[in-house]
C-alpha cells in the first residue's frame, strides 16, 4: 500500500509508553521525548486523539510525567503495577490499546501505534481492513514482522538526538 500523508487526513496516536520508555532506557540509558514523537506522528496532519498508555509504579512519582504528556495534548490513561505474591510485577496496556485502537479507528485516516511490541501485529493487520496504520519504534527493538506489516514505519533510531531526553 502507498503511505498518504496530507494536511486534511485525519491521525489517531496511540502511545504504548512502556516499550518506548524500556527501549530507550535499555538502548541510549536515556528518556523519550514525547513531544517530538507526537509532532512526527502527526506529521502535519489533523490530530484527532492521542493517547499515552501508562503503567503507575509503587513510589507514585509519575505526576510530573504525566502533566508533561497532557500539556502536548495527550490523554494519559494510568493502570496500577500488578506485585503478585511470589513478587513478580506486571503492567501492561496491550489490551486496552487494542481496543481503543479499534474503536476510534472508523472516525480516523489514519492511526498511529508507537510501539515496537510485536504482539500489536494482529491489530495491525485488523486496522488495515478500515484505515492506514503507521507504527514509530526504535528499530532496534522493534519487531521485524510489526516493521513489515505496517503501511509506513518511522524509526526513532535513526535520529535518536531528535527523540531523546538526556543519556549518553
Amino acid at each position: 500500500m502507498t503511505v498518504i500523508k496530507h494536511k486534511e487526513q485525519r491521525v489517531g496516536v496511540f502511545i504504548d509508553t512502556q516499550n518506548l520508555y524500556h527501549s530507550a532506557r535499555n538502548l541510549y540509558q536515556a528518556r523519550v521525548n514525547f513531544g517530538a514523537v507526537l509532532k512526527d506522528a502527526v506529521a502535519g496532519r489533523k490530530l484527532v486523539h492521542a493517547v499515552a498508555y501508562v503503567i503507575s509504579t509503587e513510589a507514585g512519582d509519575e505526576k510530573n510525567f504525566f502533566e508533561a504528556l497532557q500539556k502536548l495534548g495527550i490523554e494519559t490513561k494510568t493502570k496500577d503495577l500488578q506485585v503478585f505474591h511470589s513478587g513478580t510485577k506486571k503492567g501492561d496496556w496491550d489490551v486496552g490499546l487494542a481496543v481503543d485502537a479499534i474503536k476510534t479507528a472508523p472516525r480516523l485516516d489514519t492511526v498511529v501505534i508507537v510501539s515496537g511490541d510485536g504482539d500489536f501485529i494482529p491489530l495491525v493487520e485488523y486496522l488495515q481492513t478500515m484505515t492506514q496504520v503507521e507504527v514509530i519504534a526504535f528499530g532496534k527493538s522493534t519487531s521485524g514482522k510489526l516493521r513489515e506489516v505496517a503501511d509506513d514505519f518511522v524509526d526513532l533510531s535513526l535520529n535518536p538526538r531528535k527523540y531523546l531526553i538526556g543519556g549518553k
